[in-house]
């Protein structure tokens, strides 16, 4: 008999996943799929978001609450959708690891990171605490992160988001699985960064014959490293083979889609008006944070970590700045200065107003009406126990409470119509009382731009706004803020890693490195003739990388 008829796995396959179904409620989201994974291989998992790609894989492990699982799932002869939770548990970690795609919402924050990842260690591989301590910081400085030692003592909200994604991969790598789900690992990872954790995961592939699921929204991720793809739609796989194959000559008319979706670049170019004031003014912003010094020294006084220094820009009315750099470069903690949420040292001013003086004359709630931020991560940036209504409406609350309620739903209404998630407002009712775990990633990215641009500012900080979405939703969700700058005359800070969302949104373009600005001048012109090595490496990375 085959190995279809008798229900095992096949010769010289992994993991063998027939007639998978996912579904809630008795309404079924994925619907039948078969794949298998060879040791050693790379297959990936390609669709926009809710095409059922991280619930399938999450499902192998039963890690989706409340999910009605059918199918089979043979790793190495077990089924793993007939274990028991305890089989189970020998299973997760040990054989099968996961790099989750949100590190913010994965790892615990009561913790460091280098304790989260000892624990792995000591708990799957046996290790001694001053063993783990050693395999902290060596997995660490596999991913990259600098200054791997002190990072280990670093708590989540303590490292950038690329920093966080690295110390995630470190902890699903602690021990040596056979088979790696990886569920976005290079989301917040800068081009260059991409490539050394593909390298690194490639090296340790070939040094255990790990093989990895790897499911991604980030179609030159996939021409680099996977051997076989497999595309899916609303829960169906439309399309499977080999990488080069199916890319160079895609048969299913939503692969072809797929592959033709790239950020287009539609901005105004008019130049900027001799004389008017910059939304935003910088002169010599220096931001530092207090560090332990070593030994005796550190009882008497601390240290300071330069984030940013020097820093010098302008954004005119109407404009994009883009600034990019590598994690930990500084780009978020200037985002962050801009908001007047950070301490800063040098001139920083909002539409000519300094944060310093606005806040010490009481006026920084009126300034802050005029600058907001759309954050890297609309899950964690929006409140799960509030509905849309008042997520979208909180502004109003604090800079328009003249407002009546029936107004302020209004607003809101119009709102949601304007950045295209309500698609009828005389039938908002039902949208109104969702909350943000009922929405996609694109879906949750428009209701962070609709919950900034309510209170109608001049200036929006936008940082990392498409990191963690897939290529079609990059696309609209780019387009949606070109439209809204053009109609609306705004200005934008815009912080990414992405040189392809650069090339598209910016008219300017600020290059970043260690905290300080390495490179700056028109965007068009700096990407086709830039000057400093490091921005000739970016350049270059994102040109192996498909993206420029």
């Amino acid at each position: 008999m085959s190995a279809e008829q008798t229900g095992h796995s096949r010769d010289g396959v992994l993991l063998d996943v027939k007639n998978l179904r996912v579904g809630f409620g008795g309404r079924d989201v994925v619907h039948g799929i078969d794949f298998h994974i060879a040791p050693g291989e790379k297959l990936a998992l390609v669709g926009e978001s809710g095409s059922g790609k991280t619930v399938s894989a999450l499902s192998l492990l039963r890690l989706v609450h409340n999910a009605q699982i059918s199918g089979t799932a043979h790793l190495n002869g077990r089924d793993l959708l007939s274990l028991n939770e305890q089989a189970l548990r020998s299973v997760r970690g040990d054989d099968v690891a996961i790099i989750f795609q949100e590190p913010m919402t994965a790892l615990n924050p009561l913790y460091s990171v280098g304790h989260q990842i000892a624990e792995v260690l000591q708990l799957k591989k046996g290790f001694t605490g001053k063993q783990a301590s050693a395999g902290v910081v060596e997995l660490l400085a596999s991913t990259g992160i600098p200054e791997p030692a002190r990072r280990a003592g670093a708590f989540p909200h303590q490292l950038s988001g690329g920093q966080r994604q690295r110390a995630m991969i470190a902890m699903a790598l602690a021990s040596a699985p056979k088979l790696l789900l990886a569920d976005e690992p290079t989301t917040a990872l800068d081009v260059s960064l991409r490539g050394q954790i593909l390298d690194l995961l490639s090296e340790l592939q070939r040094q255990h014959g790990m093989a990895v699921l790897l499911i991604t929204h980030d179609l030159n991720l996939v021409s680099r490293f996977a051997d076989r793809v497999a595309v899916m739609e609303q829960g169906r796989l439309v399309e499977q083979g080999g990488v080069r194959s199916v890319f160079e000559a895609p048969t299913h008319a939503y692969t072809q889609r797929l592959l033709a979706s790239r950020p287009l670049r539609d901005v105004v170019e008019d130049p900027v008006e001799p004389g008017s004031m910059p939304c935003l003014r910088m002169r010599g912003l220096r931001v530092s944070y207090p560090v332990q010094l070593p030994g005796i020294r550190g009882w008497f006084k601390k240290g300071a970590f330069v984030a940013v220094s020097g820093a010098n820009l302008e954004i005119a009315p109407g404009r994009t700045l883009g600034v990019v750099g590598e994690s930990g470069s500084g780009k978020s903690t200037l985002a962050l200065a801009a908001l007047g949420l950070l301490p800063y040292e040098g001139e920083l001013q909002v539409e000519g107003t300094d944060w310093h003086q606005a806040q010490l004359q009481g006026k920084s709630k009126a300034l802050r009406r005029r600058i907001q931020v759309v954050f890297q991560d609309p899950f964690s940036s929006l409140s799960p126990r509030l509905t849309v209504e008042q997520i979208v409406g909180e502004g109003l609350t604090v800079h328009a409470p003249q407002l009546s309620p029936a107004e302020r739903r209004e607003k809101v209404v119009l709102m949601l119509a304007e950045v295209g998630l309500v698609p009828d407002p005389m039938q908002a009712g039902d949208w109104l009382q969702r909350y943000p775990h009922e929405f996609s990633g694109g879906q949750r990215q428009r209701l962070a731009i609709a919950r900034a641009l309510i209170v109608e500012p001049q200036l929006l900080v936008l940082d990392e706004p498409t990191s963690a979405l897939d290529v079609t939703v990059q696309q609209q969700v780019l387009s949606l803020l070109q439209r809204l700058q053009r109609e609306r005359g705004l200005s934008y800070l815009l912080i990414t890693h992405d040189v392809d969302v650069i090339r598209a949104m910016a008219h300017d373009m600020v290059v970043m490195k260690e905290g300080e600005v390495a490179e700056s001048g028109a965007c068009l012109g700096l990407l086709s003739q830039p000057s400093h090595p490091y921005t000739r490496d970016l350049v270059r990375a994102a040109g192996q990388s498909g993206l420029v």
